[in-house]
């Protein structure tokens, strides 16, 4: 069968529409995952954290669908990333999950007994579901520009060289805390959209505010860190972008400053970054001046320039090894092959616009503002 699309081209579309999966994962999840990690901070009251749930009920379990995606994507169209990225980062990823776990159940469960201690245990589990998955992709991040601590040997096993207390570094816990800063301001905004005019909507915007702000001084500590902290890597002479997928193939080295690199020899990328700090500036003078609208487009244009910054940045390297270069993975050596790279994109083709339409209609059906009163009207609410 004769493949329309060359494999470099396919490899190119499965790398954009991998962030494409993050970034929709970022500003649909990302709000619920701010407004849980908001709840014991915008809301004093058992009324007022209902309402505040309320907000996001739901579609929260319609948004997870694009983390799935995100894990399937990477699955199908990168196993190589897939495998040593999972194993590498067991422990993280059971504590991501172990924290996922608290929110259906917090959800379901908050609202079967009246019993004070009982809500505030499961406020406080929704809480964790919320911080600790905003902060953990944080660091995750973070460890990947640093470099993962993996080696494959000749039989392309691969093995990981850290430990879980060795994520958390200054530079992980610097992408840590921007990224819980960009969920957070994501969140707030969503909130000055969807409660009432009132106590809990006054809350959620000045620490919106904070927390915009927080966003960009962290955005900018990251460009100097990449600048001056001795972060990047680089392919060690041409790669074959047409060649087939083994990670021993070509090889890398470490190269301080590197990240920059794209930035130089495209300029067109510097959208990237100009758009996480003018969103995330877009996002503080909305929250501030009642400006609903421009403030969660604000925080939504920030999550995706911050997001595309790492991408594009490290283009073409996906997973970078630190302690053997060599064996990073990348756009050319770790695809899946040329054919699965084509019939997943055709399924994507057919399916992802379907996914978009429906998500756009639940919208459209759930969407108003969550009050204080209908809590008393309608039975079906948390």
């Amino acid at each position: 069968m004769e493949i329309p699309l060359d494999y470099p081209t396919l490899r190119v579309i499965w790398w954009a529409l991998m962030g494409v999966l993050l970034i929709g994962f970022a500003l649909t999840d990302g709000y619920d995952l701010g407004v849980a990690a908001l709840l014991p901070f915008v809301a004093r009251d058992d009324r007022e954290r209902r309402m505040a749930i309320n907000a996001i009920a739901p579609t929260w379990e319609g948004n997870q669908v694009w983390f799935i995606l995100g894990g399937g994507a990477i699955f199908a169209a990168w196993p190589f990333v897939y495998a040593v990225s999972f194993s590498g980062f067991y422990l993280a990823m059971f504590l991501v999950l172990a924290a996922l776990i608290l929110r259906p159940v917090g959800f379901k469960y908050r609202s079967k007994r009246t019993a004070p201690a009982w809500r505030s245990g499961w406020d406080w589990a929704l809480f964790v579901g919320g911080l600790v998955p905003a902060l953990v992709f944080g660091v995750a991040v973070g460890n990947v520009l640093l470099g993962v601590p993996f080696r494959l040997d000749a039989d392309l096993r691969a093995t990981y060289e850290g430990a879980f207390l060795g994520l958390f570094t200054p530079f992980s816990l610097l992408c840590g805390l921007l990224s819980v800063a960009m969920l957070i301001t994501h969140g707030a905004a969503w909130l000055t959209m969807k409660v009432e005019y009132g106590a809990v909507r006054d809350r959620a915007r000045r620490i919106g505010s904070f927390a915009a702000l927080l966003a960009i001084l962290l955005f900018a500590a990251g460009y100097v860190f990449a600048a001056h902290g001795g972060l990047g890597y680089r392919l060690e002479g041409l790669a074959n972008p047409a060649g087939p997928s083994n990670p021993l193939r070509a090889g890398a080295v470490a190269a301080p400053g590197a990240w920059l690199d794209n930035f130089r020899v495209y300029p067109w990328m510097l959208v990237a970054p100009i758009l996480g700090f003018a969103g995330a500036l877009l996002a503080l003078i909305g929250i501030r001046s009642g400006r609903e609208w421009a403030a969660f487009a604000g925080s939504s244009l920030s999550a995706v320039g911050i997001i595309a910054t790492v991408g594009l940045s490290m283009f073409p390297f996906i997973l970078p090894s630190s302690v053997d270069p060599r064996s990073s993975l990348t756009v050319w050596n770790a695809s899946s092959s040329h054919m699965t790279l084509f019939i997943m994109l055709v399924v994507t083709v057919v399916f992802l616009p379907i996914v978009l339409l429906y998500t756009a209609w639940a919208f459209k059906v759930m969407w108003g503002r969550s009050t204080i009163k209908a809590l008393s009207t309608d039975p079906d609410l948390y």
